[in-house]
């Protein structure tokens, strides 16, 4: 266990190393940059920038430098902590990051939890139910919950919760608490509005999830060592939780390698629509202005996110199957 672990751990770190690499090159090979953008929006508004000034600027954020010697300065800081300067907001990409991650982490942990335990029961009882009325109408909403789209989806949530509700729909919070510090009331109003971009995000997953375990539990429940559990006199509930469900969750287990990711960016969509302070808007707006550090630095966390979710994937399968050895 010890050698597969450290394997995979330096397995980690070249993939990390090469993907950085790759990504910094794609971000830089568009024409122009965002130093260009704004300068560019500044002559427009009248403004007089000197050329002086121009290369000034280029030479603060490291312009002039070939690319592979802005990529070694820019990775010799992130691996202290510092992921540079953002060109668009004028501000260190990490504090902008972490500034609203936790509102990210938060939508997309909520957002699993949900699919989850929506999931795998509906899918339980779809596949012991198959062929029925409810079966039926689950493979409607499963159908449905994957196709409609999630920008659809968050206003048709808005127009309920504000016509039926009468809810302050929108963002997190209600305006009297937009700006007021946290406290029990403000709490409160935070969970009464959070289920909406928390059902948004995470109505693909729970469709998807749900197809997933009912095709692997009818599977399961024509092997062997079901029916001769069932031979053996055990109740049905004990055959289908305690024997299939577990092996049926394998496929699941796995999807979790790379649910990691959408942490940082999976609710860009929902955040625009419903005005949420969360690191997705933040990242399509530094892919669009190309602000190099900041998209990189997103690039970054998603690809760690990524190999170490496909790490915890493989212990929990290990731990959820005991014929798999890791070695």
């Amino acid at each position: 266990m010890v050698n597969y672990i450290i394997r995979r751990v330096l397995y980690m770190i070249v993939t990390v190393f090469f993907i950085s690499i790759i990504a910094f090159i794609l971000i830089n090979l568009p024409p122009g940059s965002a130093l260009d953008a704004q300068i560019q929006r500044l002559r427009q508004q009248g403004g007089d920038i000197s050329m002086q000034q121009i290369n000034d600027l280029k030479e603060r954020y490291g312009l002039n430098d070939p690319v592979y010697v802005q990529y070694l300065k820019w990775i010799g800081g992130a691996i202290h902590g510092d992921f540079g300067q953002s060109f668009t907001y004028n501000a260190p990409v990490g504090e902008l990051i972490w500034s609203r991650i936790a509102v990210s982490v938060i939508l997309s942990l909520f957002a699993l939890i949900f699919a989850w335990v929506v999931a795998i029961p509906v899918g339980v009882y779809s596949a012991t139910h198959r062929y029925t009325v409810p079966d039926y109408i689950v493979t409607v909403i499963q159908f449905v919950g994957i196709a409609i789209p999630e920008f659809l989806l968050a206003l048709l949530l808005l127009v309920f919760a504000a016509t039926v509700l009468h809810m302050d729909a929108g963002g997190l919070n209600s305006q009297q608490f937009q700006n007021a510090p946290w406290s029990w009331a403000k709490l409160m109003d935070t969970i009464k509005h959070i289920w909406i971009p928390v059902i948004v995000i995470g109505a693909g997953s729970t469709a998807w999830l749900t197809r997933v375990m009912r095709a692997n539990l009818l599977d399961v429940l024509n092997y062997q060592y079901v029916q001769t559990a069932r031979a053996k006199g055990l109740k049905e509930n004990v055959v289908i939780w305690k024997h299939a469900v577990r092996n049926a969750l394998h496929p699941l287990i796995m999807s979790l390698g790379t649910a990691l990711p959408t942490l940082i960016s999976g609710e860009v969509i929902v955040s625009i629509v419903l005005n949420i302070p969360s690191d997705g808007p933040l990242f399509l707006a530094s892919l669009q202005t190309k602000d190099m550090y900041l998209a990189i630095t997103f690039v970054l966390l998603q690809s760690v996110l990524l190999v170490v979710g496909n790490l915890l994937a493989d212990f929990l399968l290990a731990w959820a199957d005991p014929r798999v050895r890791l070695e």
